[in-house]
C-alpha cells in the first residue's frame, strides 16, 4: 500500500504518491478547479487516484502561519480533511506544510526552470515535500522507536 500527499490550495490540489516501500514521494498531478467551492470533481479525481495507486493513507498539508497561528486556510483545510475521510474511508493525517511552496519554488529555480513554468508545477512539488516529510518521519519513528 502507498501513501498519498496533498497540497490543498484555493483552486488546485497538488498530488504526490509514495513508492510501495514508503521510501520516496513522487509528484503525479495537479487537480485544478474553476472555483474554490467546487470540490465534487476534485474529490472524485482523488478517489480515482486512491484506487489506481492502492493508497491506504492520505497526508494533507496543514497551512499554519509562520508565527504558529491558524488562519482561514487552516479552517478550509480541516473541512477538506473531513470530506476526504467521509468519502474515502481513509485516515487523513495533517502535516505542517510551512515553507513547502518556498522549497518547491527554490528547487525548480535551482533546476533552471523558468519562472512562468514554475507556477505550473509548484503545487505538485509542494505535495512531494509534504509527503516526503511524513515518510521520513515514519522511517525515523520506526528506527528510533519514537511516539
Amino acid at each position: 500500500m502507498r501513501k498519498m500527499g496533498l497540497d490543498f490550495g484555493a483552486k488546485t490540489v497538488g498530488v504526490a504518491i509514495s513508492d510501495p516501500l514508503l521510501i520516496t514521494a513522487q509528484g503525479i498531478e495537479i487537480v485544478r478547479r474553476k472555483s474554490e467551492s467546487k470540490l465534487r470533481q476534485t474529490l472524485a479525481r482523488i478517489e480515482e487516484l486512491i484506487v489506481k495507486y492502492e493508497v491506504d493513507e492520505i497526508v494533507l498539508g496543514y497551512p499554519k502561519n509562520m508565527n504558529d497561528t491558524e488562519g482561514e486556510r487552516v479552517e478550509k483545510t480541516l473541512a477538506f480533511k473531513e470530506m476526504l475521510e467521509r468519502r474515502t474511508g481513509l485516515s487523513v493525517q495533517v502535516w505542517d506544510e510551512r515553507l513547502t511552496t518556498v522549497a518547491a519554488d527554490k528547487a525548480m529555480m535551482e533546476a533552471g526552470i523558468r519562472r512562468e513554468k514554475r507556477k505550473e508545477h509548484v503545487d505538485r512539488i509542494a505535495a512531494v515535500f509534504i509527503l516526503q516529510g511524513y515518510l521520513d518521519y515514519l522511517k525515523n519513528k520506526e528506527r528510533f522507536g519514537l511516539q
